[in-house]
């Protein structure tokens, strides 16, 4: 097959090998927008696999990106554990009240069982579904919060910085208790058809600890899990800082780091080439007023700092476009690609 043929899985594939595709990848995550497809309230959208299946479909045919996003939504985790689900009319879905209202709740709780929980058996479903509909032409990307980084959700914020800091012993009990659950959940998005798995990771970020607090912590918590995880993953720290920490991110077995659009591309490229692909990183917020002009700027501008020698996918920096972002910027960014992509890069090219 000739390097202009590649299916979206190769290019991908090719890609994380850090070598030059026939084009960058395009991986745009877009979750919400497959409601606006389907003319649904985003509640409605999340509340059947079916509708989430064809609002991805829908979504790849009109943008012509090089995947499918398997994830509704990140309270789906906390969900499964029994916690509550708040829904907007114009953005994602948010976790409710805490889970744990008392940290001791954490000396006996275990975790649930994603294939009985009503909430993962949907998402898992899904997985399925779109598995069945493009074999091994498109890649499918799973998420899981990592174990480090869920208890925001469990506990609060607040509450879990006080937990990590002050009672040591039952943070590793919550680690170790997250740890089954985040493995079990990705293994099970795997088998269900799954490419890769998007590991977030945000509370690990260097916008949120110290890096030495990092190494203490959640790096060890990434290598125990990703290690467990029958899969390729990529670790994202959802717009959070990453420079700091790259090197020992790269030792977490992870394949791949999405990239905050407050870091340098090129910086980044030269820290991780060889050692980790890169995912990023169009500024998902400020996406949302873009001119087509100046779309167009900031995806060529992104190519040409990493995109030389492969090893580079373009993305938005934070995993998930907001709701506001239109249509016309998606597909700006789309055909920008399409033009500016093509390997070889043209760096000089007007």
């Amino acid at each position: 097959m000739s390097i202009s043929e590649m299916t979206s899985l190769q290019r991908v594939l090719t890609t994380l090998g850090h070598q030059e595709p026939d084009r960058v990848p395009l991986i745009l995550l877009l979750t919400m927008h497959g409601a606006k497809e389907l003319g649904l309230s985003i509640q409605a959208y999340f509340s059947k696999p079916e509708y989430v299946v064809e609002g991805q479909l829908r979504l790849r045919e009109k943008y012509r990106h090089d995947c499918l996003y398997g994830f509704f939504y990140a309270a789906v985790e906390t969900e499964a554990w029994g916690g509550e689900v708040v829904y907007f009319d114009d953005g994602p879905p948010n976790a409710g009240a805490p889970i744990f209202s008392r940290a001791a709740q954490i000396d006996t709780v275990e975790p649930p069982d994603v294939t009985r929980a009503p909430p993962t058996r949907r998402v898992l479903t899904a997985l399925s579904a779109l598995k069945a509909r493009v074999g091994d032409d498109v890649p499918i990307i799973g998420v899981v919060m990592s174990p480090f980084s869920l208890p925001v959700m469990q506990l609060g914020f607040s509450g879990y910085l006080d937990l990590m800091h002050d009672d040591p012993k039952r943070f590793e009990r919550l680690m170790a208790i997250n740890q089954a659950f985040t493995v079990q959940w990705a293994n099970a998005q795997l088998a269900a058809g799954a490419t890769a798995i998007c590991y977030f990771d945000p509370v690990s970020s260097s916008s949120i600890i110290p890096p030495e607090r990092y190494r203490q912590t959640g790096l060890k918590v990434a290598k125990r899990t990703i290690g467990a995880i029958n899969g390729p993953t990529a670790t994202h720290f959802a717009s959070g800082l990453s420079r700091p920490i790259l090197e020992d991110v790269a030792t977490s077995g992870t394949v791949m780091v999405g990239v905050s659009t407050d870091e340098s591309l090129a910086e980044i490229k030269a820290i991780t080439a060889g050692k980790m692909s890169i995912l990023g990183n169009l500024n998902a917020l400020e996406m949302c007023r873009w001119s087509i002009e100046e779309t167009e700027q900031k995806v060529k501008q992104a190519i040409h700092e990493a995109a030389p020698g492969g090893g580079f996918m373009l993305s938005d920096n934070h995993g998930e476009i907001p709701w506001q972002v239109p249509e016309e910027t998606l597909m700006a960014v789309s055909e920008a690609n399409r033009r500016w992509g093509r390997y070889p890069i043209r760096i000089n090219d007007t």
